[in-house]
């Protein structure tokens, strides 16, 4: 409701003085602050905050009179009485300056529009001239105690137990004097009870107030007793008075009353303060509620305030602020919702986190509109002007700001989803973004009004989607124009439309509004007729219209005024109505508007925007009045009135939605009880076809029904949602201290017929940690500010309330039309978590609990098993089996993660299980886990899981596996540390020196990503738990090879650090055997996306095909990729000699290839021409290297084939020639493929894998391979199965290729020799003792640029994933800039090798 805004402001007295200041009083309107010291009062101005006069008392009158002690103010501010220490009252007449009007004015620029033009207008905005004129002191001979001021009267207690009356003007015939003791106190006004009576022999009032609307004084006794005094025949005669007492308080030490609420607020010493209401039908003190301090939110000072000093009330009665004897402020709402603490939180402690002595005051007081809290500081170090005199000091004044919802003095803006706050010279708007607006399919708004005009752009939603709201914490601050504010401060009055677009604000006079889209303001053209209204009753919006409640002060008048917003401000645009009585309150619903008026009636006028004239305007047409005379007392108990369209039961029916759109009842919200007027339907209903519709006659209403008590504010909304019918026809109620209250409506399911037994709307109270200033209907939020905004879900709080009541079926129906709320499942959680907190730590048994019905509604979701989880991980230890009692065995609930595949949550239970059960049934579902993990390629998951496995084994305290929140970047796998590797790929067997085979020399790979993983494979390798993940990752490896998925192979090794050659050695004769040459071809193949090869028609004529030409191979040949699988090398023959300017005409391709990383690989852009060698023999063989991948990666687009043209017009190729080159560009898989199965070949030529290297070598069409194995079948070391598998298996192809896959004959024709030497190799029976490690032999050794695995394992870390999954670049970048690649080009230009062409 209030909020403090920046820093206080300090006011210096310019007048030197020994005396502190210990008291300040407010006039009636709060323009003058009265500042008393001991012998001396000043008169303050509140804008500009300056001192208008002092007056200092002589020394022989103020020896006679006493120190000054209280200070009152007449209520027309004409005079003032003093109270002095001696029994004195002193009374000053106040006469305003003759000479010299005004202390400061205003000076404009010349030609400035705003001049005097009306009498009285710099009144307002310039300090007045007064002095100050002592009359005739009253003596009443016994100590004041305290001051009170009424209409015509000052009230004065006195320590000898009177009460003395004198009248302000002639004081010396009008004084009476009253005794308390003759006063009659009784615990109520009903006679007939008869209670105790209070003795109050030698008791006096030490403070007391006087309330308008109750007619009565509330009193503290000097003993600490509460009590209220009214007079029995309306006047208070010296034997007319009694009074009521408190019973069981004897602690009190101040009063301060509320006149808009009837309250009255009494300190106590124990620091607290208790709020009494008069019981309207006994006349008894009630206690309505309690202003304190919780040790819950103020653990160290809750019991250390001390006595209550001072309570104060703001000008709108909506909070009272509070201090204490120990210092601090404190501010509540009316009914107790805290809102502000000086001696918590921020304020209490410095920057660098020492703890701030509070401030102390000795009095407070709230200025206009309650935009500023004057304070006067008791503990206030003034400056010392060291002039002589050390005691002469700058007495100091403290300015708190505030800044305030709007909703405390126009309340109609309750039924708008914005939050606006207004402050002494700016307001404070939500800002949302609208493209965060929910889509239009979801809001399906109506409004009956039509669209408003003169919207900048369509595309502006006009149903704000409210979670607009939600989209930052940031303030629009809108500057209040400094012209209006000027003459027309302070501002009492603001409103802002339904969309949040347009803002207007009323002052003393007029009224001024802006518009957020032009950031412009508009004020009256002509000021006479600003100056000559002003607004009574509030302003609000209807469509484009400002609808303002004024006073016309030329023709004396009320009235209702409709101003359009896109015209000039003028009185000639718009629609006037005369009204007959002072309006006090307005709002607006859809086409109707209804005022409250002094006379405690209610009207109801229709407007309807005109088509007829030139200027848009509307007419407004009295539609109904309503007297509510007969239930209001007093016209100022009115908070607020609505007129919305919520009905109890007779009329909430699924068949009738448009019955949502008519004004169906009006809400009165009088002193914090809400009384509902519904329509009376008990009479002939007329059908409104039957009727024209200029002479449909409105229903009258029924008398009032009560809602609710303690009610703040009211918040319904005039839009509809026909998805959520419970929270758009709610009605929302801020009640204080206790909370919330919502009305929900409660609907039949599936059109069935209700329950008769079942009430139509239910009451449901749930406690918020915010104060809330707006409602969002269909995000299920409150906005709420302080310094900064946030926000509040409430949806888990009604949910919960309709389980209590056994509503679980309209709860679902709730729930699942919130389901879409980016949100729901933290609604969920919250839900399971309060209610588990509540109930698992309650000391007293719980007859009925409900977290069962809770878990048994969140099933109903699919985010069960999430909720579950997320709840127990954020709840402690001790809680988890009251919540598994109710949602059940964990055990199951994982189960039930893992058939339904998700993993991640699994894990999360898996933690639970470590803690709940022994570690045996932890590891066998760990295992699950694990092994579904690898199954499905999560490697993160499997690297935690052998991290948690191994600390079950090793009864180590380490923690758990956290849950994976994210998805794992490398989930679509790829062989990290390979990009870090370099292997020489094109190693002929001519290379390879003869010596002894060694197929046990393994490589020690790199341990992956993960260096916990790679310290499993160095660290307790002997221990059990090792070997029993071993056993795992072993099955699942085996499990792989035997399905041919090499791909998925390599990603498991890669990720999960796992010795693939190693393994691959043992595994060398069993599984790592293959049966099928043909079917693992295809497998190939088909997991890495790699091409059949296929021959062009007509290849039979080529030239290519018998005769044999012998171009070069260029030094730049190879730079866009890895080894090329088209280089065929023909180990017979011996290339001639290359220098480097030659070139092939592919570098021109090369050029524009997507994937050119000559960049990435060299460290920076290389440019090559294109460099053409002279054919050496048109019979010789050509030797054409694929540059780029034209199906894979090329983009080519017709620009790009010039440079290739030229180059082609040069080089005498034929049409044939040309179709046989792009033929082969066609037969090459996606380069990521290539790399990878490179890499495999090395691994398997590593472990001596050889059948798996001539598949290989057959899907890369490597000649070089097929002969390096060929080579080492000769070697005795080479079991016979092996020679014979191999030599089976490609006869096996040869048959296949025959006669399914003809693009392999060429290649097979190219490896002829090899095959015919392969079937002379003699099969040899070799024991297996030959195959241990037999020493160093060239053979076994690694590659030359292979770099050692601890080389490798320092970087390998930062490696990229290579994602395996889908096609190549569909969901990752090319591995374009492989270090290997650059490697191999390196190796292939150190020596010179024969390349054919299949």
């Amino acid at each position: 409701m209030y909020f403090l805004s920046g820093w206080p402001r300090r006011l210096l007295c310019p007048l030197r003085s020994g005396e502190r200041p210990f008291l300040i009083e407010p006039s009636a309107q709060r323009f003058y602050l009265a500042v008393l010291s001991e012998t001396q009062i000043s008169i303050w101005f509140s804008r500009p905050s300056v001192l208008i006069v002092s007056y200092i008392e002589s020394g022989k009158a103020a020896a006679q009179f006493g120190s000054y002690q209280q200070v009152e103010w007449k209520p027309d501010d004409s005079m003032i009485a003093v109270a002095a220490a001696n029994g004195y009252v002193l009374l000053f007449d106040i006469i305003g300056g003759l000479d010299e009007k005004y202390l400061y004015e205003p000076v404009y620029p010349k030609g400035s529009a705003r001049v005097k033009v009306t009498p009285g207008y710099k009144e307002e905005q310039c300090a007045p001239a007064l002095t100050l004129e002592m009359k005739k002191p009253v003596d009443l001979e016994a100590p004041i105690s305290c001051l009170q001021t009424l209409q015509e009267d000052l009230l004065v207690a006195t320590a000898d137990g009177y009460l003395h009356m004198l009248h302000w003007d002639s004081v010396s015939n009008g004084r009476r004097a009253v005794n308390l003791c003759t006063v009659p106190f009784s615990l109520d006004l009903q006679s007939s009870r008869g209670g105790p009576c209070l003795d109050l022999e030698g008791v006096y009032i030490r403070d007391m107030e006087y309330c308008a609307t109750l007619d009565g004084f509330a009193v503290v006794f000097d003993d600490g007793r509460l009590g209220f005094i009214t007079p029995i025949a309306n006047r208070l005669a010296t034997d007319q008075l009694q009074g009521v007492w408190a019973a069981d308080v004897s602690d009190g030490t101040c009063v301060a009353v509320n006149n808009k609420y009837r309250l009255m607020a009494f300190g106590c010493a124990s620091g607290s303060v208790l709020v009494y209401m008069i019981d309207s039908s006994t006349g008894s003190m009630q206690l309505s509620h309690k202003l304190e301090l919780t040790p819950k939110h103020y653990p160290d000072v809750w019991n250390k305030t001390g006595p209550v000093k001072m309570i104060r009330w703001s000008p709108d009665c909506s909070v009272a602020m509070v201090t204490w004897d120990c210092g601090g402020l404190s501010l509540w709402s009316v009914f107790g919702a805290h809102l502000i603490c000086t001696l918590g939180e921020d304020f209490a402690y410095r920057s660098d986190g020492t703890k701030k002595d509070p401030l102390k005051i000795s009095s407070m007081s709230w200025g206009v509109e309650g935009y500023h809290l004057w304070v006067i500081s008791s503990t206030d170090a003034t400056p010392v002007e060291a002039e002589g005199d050390e005691k002469l000091q700058q007495a100091g004044i403290l300015q708190f700001q505030f800044i305030k919802s709007a909703l405390t003095v126009n309340p109609c803006t309750s039924n708008q989803e914005q939050v606006l706050l207004q402050g002494e010279d700016r307001l404070y708007l939500t800002c949302g973004d609208p493209t965060q607006a929910h889509s239009a399919s979801d809001k399906s708004s109506s409004r009956d009004s039509g669209s408003p005009l003169h919207r900048p752009s369509a595309s502006t939603p006009l149903s704000q989607g409210l979670s607009t709201l939600l989209g930052h914490k940031h303030w629009q601050v809108v500057q209040i124009h400094s012209t209006y504010l000027e003459t027309n401060w302070p501002i009492r009055f603001a409103a802002i439309d339904w969309s949040g677009q347009c803002v207007a604000v009323a002052g003393r006079r007029g009224f001024a509004h802006y518009s957020l889209y032009s950031r412009k303001w508009k004020l009256f053209g002509n000021v006479t007729q600003e100056q000559n209204m002003a607004v009574t009753g509030g302003l609000a919006w209807w469509n484009d219209f400002v609808v303002v409640a004024c006073y016309n002060f030329i023709d004396r008048q009320e009235e209702l005024r409709l101003y359009v917003r896109s015209s000039n401000l003028d009185n000639a645009f718009a629609s006037v109505t005369k009204l007959h009585a002072d309006t006090l309150l307005l709002n607006v619903f859809r086409n109707v508007v209804i005022l409250f008026r002094a006379d405690c009636s209610i009207c109801l006028y229709s407007i309807e925007k005109r088509h007829d004239s030139p200027n848009p305007s509307a007419s407004v047409e009295l539609l109904q009045e309503v007297s509510m005379s007969r239930y209001i007392p007093h016209p100022g108990l009115v908070v607020s009135v609505t007129l919305t369209s919520v009905r109890t039961e007779t009329g909430i029916t699924l068949k009738a939605p448009q019955q949502a759109c008519s004004a169906e009842s009006i809400l009165l919200n009088l002193a914090g009880q809400l009384i509902m007027l519904q329509r009376d339907r008990s009479g002939p209903q007329v059908r409104e076809k039957d009727t024209p519709a200029n002479q449909t006659k409105l229903l009258p209403f029924c008398p009032p029904v009560v809602l609710a008590q303690c009610v703040e504010n009211v918040w319904t909304t005039c839009r509809s949602n026909r998805k959520k019918r419970h929270l758009m026809e709610a009605l929302w109620l801020s009640c204080g201290e206790a909370g919330m209250k919502v009305w929900l409506p409660l609907f039949p399911r599936d059109h069935r017929k209700p329950h008769s037994f079942l009430s139509r709307r239910i009451m449901l109270p749930f406690h918020i940690n915010i104060y809330p200033l707006t409602v969002l209907f269909e995000d299920a939020l409150f906005p709420f500010c302080t310094v900064e905004r946030t926000s509040q879900i409430y949806l888990h709080h009604i949910l919960r309330q309709l389980l209590v009541r056994n509503l679980g079926e309209q709860a679902l129906m709730l729930a699942q039309s919130c389901a879409s709320l980016p949100y729901f499942p933290h609604v969920l959680e919250l839900m399971v978590h309060v209610v588990l907190e509540e109930e698992a730590t309650s000391r007293e048994p719980i007859p009925d609990p409900l977290l069962p019905t809770v878990a048994k509604f969140v099933t109903e979701f699919p985010l069960f098993l999430q909720t579950i989880v997320h709840c127990a991980r954020k709840t402690e230890y001790a809680l988890w089996n009251y919540l598994f009692a109710a949602v059940g065995n964990p055990k199951d609930l994982f189960e039930e993660c893992l058939m339904a595949q998700d993993l991640d949550t699994a894990a999360s239970y898996l933690i639970i299980l470590q803690n709940m059960e022994v570690p045996a049934v932890s590891r066998q579902h760990a295992t699950l886990l694990f092994n579904t993990a690898l199954e499905q390629g999560k490697w993160d998951l499997c690297r935690q899981m052998m991290r948690f496995l191994k600390a079950i084994g090793s009864g180590e305290s380490e923690t758990p596996p956290s849950t994976p929140t994210t998805q794992e970047q490398s989930s679509t796998g790829g062989f990290e540390f390979f990009r870090n590797r370099s292997i020489s790929m094109s190693q002929s067997a001519d290379s390879i020196a003869g010596g002894k085979f060694n197929l046990q020399k393994t490589l020690s790979m790199p341990s992956g990503p993960s260096s916990k993983g790679g310290d499993r494979w160095c660290k307790d390798s002997d221990s059990a738990e090792n070997l029993y993940i071993d056993m795992m990752l072993w099955r699942h490896a085996r499990h792989l090879l035997e399905q041919v998925r090499l791909r998925d192979l390599g990603c498991f090794s890669a990720q999960l650090g796992f010795e693939l050659i190693g393994w691959l050695c043992r595994e060398r004769t069993r599984v790592a055997r293959v049966d099928d040459f043909v079917t693992a071809l295809k497998c190939l193949h088909k997991d890495f996306l790699w091409p059949f090869p296929v021959i062009p028609a007509c290849s039979i004529s080529s030239p290519l095909k018998n005769g044999r030409c012998r171009p070069v191979l260029s030094s730049r040949l190879l730079k866009s990729q890895s080894a090329d699988s088209l280089l065929i090398s023909d180990m017979d023959t011996t290339p001639p000699q290359v220098t480097t300017a030659n070139h092939s005409w592919l570098d021109g391709l090369g050029a524009v290839s997507k994937e050119l990383d000559s960049a990435s690989s060299h460290g920076g852009p290389q440019t090559q021409d294109a460099f053409l060698s002279p054919l050496i023999n048109k019979a010789e063989e050509y030797s054409v290297g694929s540059a780029t991948d034209l199906t894979e990666t090329s983009s080519m687009v017709d620009g790009d084939w010039t440079m290739v043209d030229e180059n082609f017009s040069t080089l005498n190729l034929t049409q044939s020639e040309l179709e046989h080159i792009s033929m082969e560009l066609a037969n090459k898989g996606p380069h990521k493929s290539q790399v990878q199965l490179r890499y495999l070949l090395h691994v398997f030529m590593e472990a001596g894998c050889l059948e798996w290297c001539v598949i290989i070598g057959l899907i890369l069409r490597d000649a070089s391979v097929i002969k390096q194995v060929v080579g080492f079948l000769d070697s005795p070391e080479v079991p016979s199965e092996t020679v014979q598998s191999i030599r089976a298996g490609l006869i096996a192809v040869d048959l296949w290729v025959s006669s399914d896959c003809l693009g392999y004959k060429p290649f097979l024709n190219l490896i002829r020799p090899q095959l015919l030497k392969l079937m002379e190799v003699p099969v040899e029976q070799v024991q297996p003792e030959a195959f241990q490690p037999t020493g160093a032999s060239k053979l076994s050794e690694p590659p030359l640029l292979l770099p050692r695995a601890e080389d490798v394992r320092g970087v390998v870390t930062s490696a990229h994933p290579l994602p395996l999954d889908g096609p190549s670049g569909a969901n990752a970048r090319p591995l374009d800039d492989t270090p290997e690649a650059a490697q191999e080009e390196e190796a292939l230009e150190e020596g010179s090798y024969d390349c054919t062409l299949s």
